[in-house]
């Protein structure tokens, strides 16, 4: 069993200054994942008749990527490819002192604690991640449409990207290049993607750019931290995307 002092960011909400805070924690198994942990701090906290740490969850299974959380200055933590969620403690040792913070951008605005609005990556999916759909009748069936199996594998490999914002919070401009390009290139590679390609990379975009995320100066950190090592190959992609919309345009 394990013993650590955690350092945790502290918000009431988005006007509230914040702090850290230390909280010590007792009886933490190595098999324990990172969430669980602060389950139980949570309930300590709770059964003291103080307020439990905010901070957002779901799957708890790598996959809908709301357990972002700021680990010791890395997103998710010390291990690679993996989200919070994924993370054991078994990552740490004994008597550690563990900083958790939340993601750090304008674009996401902390609401609480550790948990920040990342609603702008919705709206930049909802300004052009979409495809349309010949419904009148004669709909070719999707599995019909011969595609090479490298456009294919290319964009499962970008449609894996969970929205988590790791990118974001590991650029040093907060640039959510990252993420927009996987968004971008998963139908940019696909025959069912061509009928809004040109709007679709110009709208996402500029709505990239009216959310207040920083531009990209390919230093990398984004690939590196990505928990589905989305590749910078995807950028380049998407800058190729918008040039020619542009051109058309």
């Amino acid at each position: 069993m394990m013993n650590l002092t955690l350092k945790i960011w502290r918000q009431k909400n988005a006007d509230d200054k914040g702090k850290i805070v230390d909280y010590p924690v007792s009886g933490i198994s190595p098999d324990m994942s990172f969430l669980e942990m602060l389950d139980v701090l949570n309930q300590e906290l709770i059964e003291k008749g103080e307020e439990p740490v905010a901070f957002d969850h779901d799957c708890r299974e790598g996959i809908c990527g709301t357990c972002s959380l700021y680990i010791n200055g890395r997103a998710h933590g010390p291990q690679t490819h993996i989200t919070a969620c994924q993370l054991h403690m078994r990552s740490f040792n004994d008597g550690d002192t563990i900083y958790i913070e939340p993601w750090r951008a304008n674009a996401f605005p902390v609401i609480k604690d550790l948990i920040v609005d990342r609603s702008a990556f919705d709206r930049i999916q909802q300004a052009g991640g979409f495809i349309s759909v010949n419904t009148s009748g004669n709909t070719q069936d999707a599995n019909a449409i011969p595609i090479e199996k490298e456009h294919a594998d290319k964009a499962f490999d970008a449609a894996t990207c969970i929205g988590c914002g790791a990118c974001v919070a590991s650029c040093k401009n907060s640039s959510a290049m990252l993420f927009v390009s996987a968004k971008v290139s998963q139908f940019a590679l696909l025959p069912q993607g061509q009928v809004e390609a040109t709007d679709r990379v110009l709208n996402m975009v500029k709505q990239m750019d009216a959310e207040g995320f920083g531009n990209c100066t390919n230093t990398g950190a984004c690939e590196v931290e990505c928990p589905k090592g989305i590749s910078l190959e995807n950028i380049a992609r998407m800058n190729r995307e918008y040039l020619a919309a542009s051109l058309k345009g």
